[in-house]
């Protein structure tokens, strides 16, 4: 048995994806497919910012304090047009030069359709995964946050910036998708302050997930409503756990929660 703290789960690249989950102890989760598991919660929930325990989870693992004010929960984290770190400015300025006014890579995923999605460049190809896409490309390569938000807003007249949790479980994938002709399709249609930065790297990241078996239809489980969730791990997918009966859990929003697993 292992307990802790939930935080979302560290992916290494490989056939398949790997996953690991830091509790008391770090579980290779791969290990746990096709098993029996239970995960009981105790009614506890720390910050994943300052730890104190708090009664409601905010932005996946705030307490309201931190929320509103910690870097990590800035509006620039789902709007990065709005990001001030090139300027020197933002609600912690040193936090901000370390994590957001570092080169970005705008990227195209591929799913049952196309999305558009930045990340920074030393997250790839982690937050591909964590949004459990099949297959992600580098669109461009830039030199902060806001640029790549800039180009991520142009995008969204082509493509979502939203991923279907439901039809990425169910594994529903539009194989007729040319990533990197979505790409340089593109060129002639986007001014050239955007097209400057497109990325000559053309590779094509495919991504096999460690499931046995997709679910037809999914029903989404939560601590709050199920202090105790049990049954046999059918497989991970982005930072999903689908157990049998098509029910799903997600981690990530669970972050902070304490919880036991055996």
């Amino acid at each position: 048995m292992a307990e802790g703290n939930l935080h979302k789960m560290k992916a290494t690249l490989g056939n398949p994806i790997e996953y690991r989950l830091d509790l008391s102890e770090e579980l290779l989760m791969n290990d746990f497919i096709g098993k029996e598991i239970v995960l009981k919660w105790g009614g506890r929930i720390n910050c994943k910012n300052c730890g104190k325990v708090t009664k409601k989870s905010f932005g996946q693992g705030f307490c309201y304090s931190c929320f509103i004010s910690a870097p990590e929960a800035a509006e620039c984290i789902l709007r990065p047009e709005l990001c001030r770190a090139h300027l020197g400015e933002g609600r912690d300025p040193e936090w901000e030069e370390k994590h957001h006014n570092q080169p970005h890579v705008v990227y195209l995923a591929a799913s049952s359709a196309v999305k558009v999605g930045i990340t920074r460049a030393t997250q790839v190809p982690t937050r591909w995964i964590d949004q459990g896409a099949s297959a992600a490309i580098r669109l461009a390569e830039v030199p902060n946050r806001f640029e790549a938000g800039r180009i991520e807003v142009a995008l969204k007249d082509f493509f979502t910036d939203k991923t279907s949790w439901q039809r990425m479980l169910k594994n529903e994938v539009d194989d007729s998708i040319d990533l990197e002709e979505e790409k340089w399709s593109l060129e002639e249609q986007l001014p050239a302050d955007i097209t400057e930065y497109f990325s000559e790297n053309d590779e094509i990241i495919e991504l096999d997930y460690p499931v046995d078996e997709y679910p037809t239809k999914v029903k989404s489980l939560s601590f709050d409503k199920l202090p105790v969730i049990e049954g046999t791990l059918m497989g991970i997918k982005g930072q999903y756990l689908i157990f049998d009966g098509g029910r799903v859990l997600n981690i990530r929003k669970h972050t902070g929660y304490y919880v036991e697993i055996c």
